[in-house]
C-alpha cells in the first residue's frame, strides 16, 4: 500500500496567470487539489503542486511516490541540487521561500519521484494538467506572494 500523488503546474504568460493541480491517490480514494494565482511562474506552480499534496497528507505510514513531468522539480530533488542550494543560503535561485516550505515535508514523508513526460496520454497526468489550467483561469486568484515580493513594484503588470 502507498500513496501516490499526480501533480502539474500552469501558467500563462510565464509569469502571469497561474495554478496547480494534484491527484492524491490512496487504495480506491482519489483527492483533487487546484488553486489559482493571479501572478507566478510554471515552475512555481510545480513545486507549489507538490508542496501543497504533501501538507494534505494525514500520515507518514505509507511510502509516497510523487508523479510529475516538471524536469525541474524532479531534478532538483532526484539529483539534490536543492539540499546544495539549501546550504548555500539558495544565494541566487529562485523559488527559495518554496524551496524551504518543501525541505521539511521531504524530511517528514521522504517521497519518491517518477518523471513522466507531460502531454502524453497518462490519465492522471493530463487530469492535473486540466485542475491546474482550469485554476489559472479562474476569477478569484489569489496572490503567490513570494512571486510578487520578489519582483520590483515597476514590474508588475498591476
Amino acid at each position: 500500500m502507498q500513496i501516490e500523488i499526480f501533480t502539474d503546474g500552469a501558467a500563462k504568460g510565464n509569469p502571469g496567470p497561474g495554478g496547480y493541480g494534484a491527484i492524491l491517490c490512496f487504495e480506491d480514494k482519489e483527492k483533487e487539489l487546484a488553486q489559482g494565482y493571479r501572478l507566478t511562474t510554471n515552475n512555481r506552480m510545480e513545486l507549489l503542486a507538490v508542496i501543497v499534496a504533501l501538507e494534505n497528507l494525514k500520515s507518514t505510514k505509507y511510502p509516497v511516490t510523487i508523479f510529475s513531468d516538471s524536469k525541474y522539480v524532479v531534478d532538483a530533488i532526484e539529483k539534490r541540487w536543492v539540499f546544495n542550494w539549501h546550504r548555500k543560503g539558495y544565494a541566487g535561485k529562485k523559488n527559495a521561500d518554496l524551496w524551504r516550505r518543501y525541505l521539511p515535508l521531504h524530511e517528514k514523508f521522504n517521497p519518491t519521484y517518477t518523471w513522466i513526460k507531460g502531454h502524453a496520454g497518462h490519465h492522471k497526468n493530463e487530469r492535473a494538467d486540466r485542475l491546474a489550467v482550469a485554476a489559472a483561469e479562474k476569477q478569484e486568484l489569489l496572490v503567490d506572494e513570494g512571486y510578487e515580493a520578489s519582483q520590483s513594484s515597476s514590474e508588475l503588470p498591476l
